[in-house]
């Protein structure tokens, strides 16, 4: 027996095989039994919090213990004398398992935060607005692992690194109005200065927002074209959003002829008023004799608008207008407009 436990195969004693089989074979037995306990405590525990209970049986099962299975080879084979080029080989099958295992479990958890906040907020286009960020992230996550597999294999990462930086550089400065918008994406979806649905003005620009997309925003103006702003722009621009305004400020002006009666002057602040006061969605201001023209008595009101609904605002100031007009029409109280008078100066 103690012959064959000594008798030479491939550049190890068959011992060396066995205390590697049952190094395997013992490892395999304890993670299948922690497998089993820990999922088992997971579920009956049932955690809701940030990780919730199926998340964490996910990631136990599929990262976790795969790295456990990953270790206990690793050790096994560490009690058998390899060639220096399978030994290379396997170094480099196990670094890049590890990586890929870990770059999976990131990815996995980035998935489920977005998930989860888009569960609680209620959001259905939370991951499609996300997807261009997590794009960005898991195409960093695989340069990190293909720069640590590469520093753990021998090469001078410090002359790679460098030469991205320098290529980084280049690109950047090349994508720079790309990457502006990109990055003004984000500022939009995260300060939220508009959303699909609004109305909004930016510079002489008006419409309501169609779509934003990952580099430029779709706007339909009121005339029915479609405006197309890049996202950048609309960051640094003035953005006036008409959806987000609970009541809307009216000034309207208006001129009486210099024949108007001292009475009548006075009655007019308190006629504005009556009008205005009988719509129950509007709040009267004021209404002021302000000043003398050059051919009319002027006349300014203000009052608000309780909404911000843009056609029935009009139809408000139109039905204010007609009835301040039969008002003035009943009281004999003329609307000036511009005249003119011409003296003819006779001389002898």
């Amino acid at each position: 027996m103690k012959n064959i436990l000594e008798y030479e195969l491939w550049g190890n004693i068959v011992s060396d095989y066995l205390t590697a089989i049952a190094i395997l074979f013992v490892s395999v037995v304890i993670i299948q039994f922690i497998k089993k306990f820990v999922i088992k405590r997971i579920e009956s525990t049932g955690t809701e919090g940030l990780l919730g209970t199926k998340f964490l049986v996910k990631i136990t099962s599929r990262f976790i213990i795969p790295l456990f299975y990953l270790l206990a080879l690793y050790i096994a084979f560490g009690f058998i004398d390899v060639p220096a080029s399978a030994g290379k080989v396997l170094k480099i099958i196990y670094l890049v398992i590890t990586v890929w295992i870990i770059i999976k479990f990131a990815r996995s958890v980035i998935d489920f935060i977005i998930n989860k906040y888009a569960e609680e907020t209620g959001k259905e286009d939370t991951v499609r607005k996300f997807r261009p960020l997590v794009a960005f992230i898991n195409f960093t996550f695989y340069i990190i692992g293909i720069l640590f597999i590469l520093d753990n294999l021998g090469f001078q990462i410090s002359t790679v690194v460098a030469g991205l930086g320098i290529g980084g550089i280049a690109i950047a400065l090349a994508a720079q109005a790309i990457l502006g918008d990109l990055f003004s994406y984000f500022v939009i979806y995260f300060d939220k200065p508009f959303e699909l649905g609004d109305f909004i003005r930016v510079d002489d620009k008006a419409g309501v927002i169609e779509k934003i997309g990952i580099k430029s925003t779709k706007i339909r103006s009121l005339s029915g074209e479609l405006l197309i702003m890049s996202n950048s722009n609309l960051t640094n621009s003035r953005v006036h959003n008409f959806k987000q305004m609970f009541r809307r400020r009216v000034v309207f002006t208006f001129g009486v002829v210099y024949q108007t009666k001292p009475e009548q002057l006075e009655e007019i602040p308190k006629i504005i008023k009556e009008i205005i006061d009988e719509y129950p969605n509007t709040t009267f201001d004021r209404s002021h004799f302000f000043k003398y023209g050059d051919f009319s008595l002027d006349f300014e009101t203000v009052f608000f608008v309780e909404t911000n609904e843009y056609v029935k605002y009009m139809d408000i100031q139109q039905d204010i207008n007609l009835k301040i007009y039969k008002e003035f029409e009943k009281r004999g109280i003329q609307f000036a407009y511009p005249t003119r008078t011409v003296y003819n100066l006779e001389t002898k």
